[in-house]
């Protein structure tokens, strides 16, 4: 796989079923960031995870729904890393800082490439497309909860909802460019934030 493995929480199966679903999860990971979803058939995701084939849908229903719940499961273990983050008692400047460099880290650990993937995937899957909508609703939920007190600190005057999805779809913007190979302007964008916010605290 490109990149640093996913920082997905460990846990400890517990029965036979625990194992298998867990080694295909995790093989879900791989896949979807070294090939994509679209190449992540039934038999290489079993043959990724070491188990018999027929567990993909006898555990999950559906490829669909197993690729979804893999994306649910990464997601959760990183906005409990965002809301740790943001609950410290620094400058809100500070914590933009971390939430910065965890984006980098998100990149390459796979996690946006395995998001837009399965973003991709609910265009056309309309059964799936409320679900993954959710996960980019829990992003907005923390990107209000950062915003909350940061635009008191710095004297922001735009309404809290229209800051929030500026700030997530920035942020969705700057994702998207990178897997697209474009950086143009990102580090210039981000310097001008960054002394803006320092000029303001």
């Amino acid at each position: 796989m490109n990149g640093a493995q996913p920082p997905t929480a460990p846990t400890v199966p517990t029965t036979p079923r625990e194992a298998a679903e867990g080694a295909l999860l995790d093989a879900a990971e791989r896949l979807l960031v070294s090939v994509g979803y679209a190449a992540v058939t039934t038999r290489r995701l079993a043959e990724e995870a070491g188990v018999n084939h027929g567990l993909v849908h006898y555990y999950f229903g559906s490829m669909d729904n197993l690729l979804v719940r893999t994306l649910e499961r990464f997601t959760q273990t990183l906005i409990a890393r965002q809301r740790a983050m943001y609950a410290a008692e620094v400058p809100f400047v500070e914590r933009w800082r971390e939430a910065m460099r965890y984006l980098d880290e998100d990149f390459s650990s796979g996690y946006q490439k395995v998001w837009f993937e399965l973003q991709a995937l609910g265009w056309n899957r309309p059964e799936m497309r409320d679900r993954i909508a959710r996960v980019t609703g829990e992003w907005y939920a923390v990107v209000r909860e950062a915003f909350e007190r940061g635009r008191h600190e710095h004297e922001i005057d735009i309404p809290l909802d229209a800051l929030v999805t500026l700030v997530a779809t920035f942020n969705q913007g700057i994702i998207l460019e990178r897997l697209s190979g474009i950086d143009n302007g990102h580090r210039a964008l981000l310097d001008w934030i960054d002394e803006w916010l320092e000029a303001t605290r």
